[in-house]
């Protein structure tokens, strides 16, 4: 058994080289199917601050005959034309309301599209009274209510059009004409009803009578964004999200233990990074309507992967470094996350514990259990107030009522609010249980009212946890599936929970160290000489189907497993340490622990 310390440095290592904190410049990426949110933005093309007309052109090409719904979003009026037949118009004097919920948009208004097999023209027509000037379309987030099932959704831009440079239609999907005089008639804007020059003749190479002078067909400005370098299918080490958060938290850890610096460093560079960032990434987003770009969920998003979670390095830092440059931007940051933990993210009603609206309103994810209530535990440890400790108690509770299978002695991924389903059990939707339990139970008084209910429940669910654990030392992906692969970051969170137990008391030593010692053997034959990590899940949904559980890609270095395991190694080297410091080792496990001393 290798030291856990000498192999968690080497991952560590390998972060600290591999991650930049830097963002690349890259022209807006072009997306060349409607199965998300496209936008004409006319006023960088044409200015803003004065009333005007533009219009817009692209195709949309499907495979079968199709009717589509078609979300709207726009200031003042709009019409949309498909196949020369007008489908959409809506006049008056509007401002543009984009809704950011979980992982999506919401639009004020829809239309149908009756879409046929091929190509199908759409000419969307705007008008401005002056401030605002663009035009949003997106399908409806529920994919099952945009297109019938099996069916795929349609093509939209200019590739493959007669006299459109295949370079043309790589920097936009959109042809763009104007600016048009916006003309009062009768004391009111009339820019819909008065045609222009492109609706009575769709020509390339034509000059129409302008606002200003003569115009033509052009594309929107094309615009140059901030990219992430070298992204994998999970983003990258320092994209915003929970896991990546959860890497800085786990490096503050190892640095602790270690006494190296540069782990801190690293873990500081990531919450710099994304603070500095707020106004850059604002100005994608708000701006140019980048809505996907780089550490957009940093902004305004609704969601515990994007708030509480990521923030762990943020408060871990306040709570140990009384002084350090831009403090009070950290001191900022997290109150308004405790702000939002108390005030705004959506409760079950009934209950009090974290939901959300996806995929369905009210679904209860396991994950939010790691995702919210580790920040409650040391959001309380900070602020000195215990009613957030409390919470965090409440929390772990009443997400025992909703997601616990009585009958399996395993959590489900996730259940709808009123309905009887039930889901797979994920391992690491497990884990993300177990990890919750043990920050509350390590902060909680043991006289504290909730205290007996949650150790007995966590010492039930790492014994049912045991049952699983394949003589390998790791789990299954699907832990009651023994033929679904071996997973390293639901088996990493078990064994840090495990080592936590069996440190603090919570679970019998006889028991668990030998099941400790098996996992951490199990991780480290998944962990390369120069830091690298196998077979890590990559993120999912949740579903009731537990075949998109048992095929769901695996990758190397996601940081989904290496944060899990990075505390998994830390939590066994700590474990090691104060087993040989009691002096009571013997025995062919304790021959073992004493070997990696």
């Amino acid at each position: 058994m290798n030291k856990p310390l000498d192999t968690v440095r080497r991952i560590g290592d390998k972060l600290i080289r591999d991650t930049p904190f830097e963002y690349r410049l890259e022209v807006t990426k072009v997306v060349p199917t409607l199965d998300r949110m496209h936008f004409v933005d006319f006023g960088r093309t044409f200015g803003l601050g004065r009333p005007a007309v533009a219009y817009a052109w692209t195709t949309l090409t499907c495979e079968e005959d199709m009717e589509l719904i078609l979300q709207i979003e726009h200031n003042d009026g709009c019409l949309l034309r498909l196949n020369g037949e007008t489908i959409y118009q809506n006049e008056g004097d509007r401002d543009i309301r984009l809704h950011f919920d979980e992982r999506s948009l919401v639009m004020s208004h829809e239309c149908r599209l009756p879409l046929r097999k091929g190509a199908n023209t759409l000419l969307v027509k705007s008008e401005t009274r002056g401030a605002e000037w663009t035009v949003f379309l997106q399908p409806p987030a529920t994919k099952g209510a945009v297109i019938r099932d099996g069916a795929n959704p349609p093509g939209i831009g200019l590739h493959g059009i007669d006299r459109v440079d295949p370079a043309i239609a790589g920097l936009s999907n959109w042809l763009v004409a104007g600016p048009f005089p916006n003309p009062v008639m009768g004391g009111f804007r009339d820019g819909l009803r008065v045609p222009h020059g492109p609706e009575n003749e769709f020509r390339f190479g034509t000059m129409y009578p302008g606002l200003d002078g003569p115009v033509t067909w052009t594309i929107p400005k094309v615009e140059i964004l901030g990219g992430l370098i070298d992204p994998l299918p999970w983003g990258t080490n320092y994209h915003w999200n929970y896991h990546n958060g959860g890497v800085a938290w786990a490096m503050q850890e190892l640095s602790r233990l270690s006494g190296d610096g540069r782990y801190g460093e690293y873990a500081s560079r990531f919450c710099d990074f994304h603070l500095n960032g707020i106004p850059f990434v604002e100005h994608q987003v708000k701006t140019l309507h980048a809505v996907d770009c780089a550490n957009h969920f940093i902004i305004d998003t609704p969601l515990l992967d994007f708030t509480l979670a990521p923030s762990l390095p943020f408060i871990r830092r306040l709570r140990e470094e009384p002084v350090f440059p831009g403090r009070e931007r950290y001191l900022a940051w997290i109150g308004r996350m405790i702000r939002y933990a108390r005030e705004e993210q959506v409760r079950l009603p009934g209950h009090g514990i974290f939901t959300r609206t996806t995929p369905v309103e009210y679904t209860t994810w396991v994950d939010d259990m790691f995702m919210g209530i580790p920040f409650l535990v040391q959001a309380s440890l900070f602020s000195g107030d215990p009613e957030l400790l409390d919470d965090a108690a409440r929390q772990v509770l009443g997400f025992n009522t909703q997601v616990w299978d009585e009958e399996a002695e395993l959590y489900m991924h996730a259940r709808y609010f009123g309905n009887p389903a039930k889901l797979p059990h994920w391992s690491r939707c497990n884990g993300w249980a177990s990890w919750a339990m043990s920050e509350v139970l390590a902060q909680l008084p043991a006289g504290h009212r909730d205290h007996a209910a949650i150790l007995a429940h966590f010492r039930r669910h790492c014994a049912s946890l045991l049952r699983h654990q394949h003589e390998s030392g790791l789990w299954p992906n699907v832990l009651d599936r023994p033929d679904s692969a071996l997973e390293v970051s639901g088996s990493a969170i078990f064994v840090m929970a495990m080592a936590r137990g069996v440190m603090s008391g919570w679970l019998e030593r006889d028991r668990f160290l030998p099941a400790v010692l098996r996992g951490w053997d199990g991780l480290e034959s998944r962990i390369e000489a120069d830091g690298t990590v196998h077979a890590i899940c990559m993120g999912t949904m949740c579903t009731e189907d537990v075949s998109y559980y048992v095929n769901r890609p695996f990758y190397e270095n996601d940081t989904h497993g290496l944060f899990a395991v990075l505390f998994a190694g830390i939590e066994v080297e700590r474990l090691i340490q104060a087993e040989a410091a009691s002096g009571e080792l013997g025995g062919a496990v304790e021959t073992r622990v004493a070997a990696a001393v």
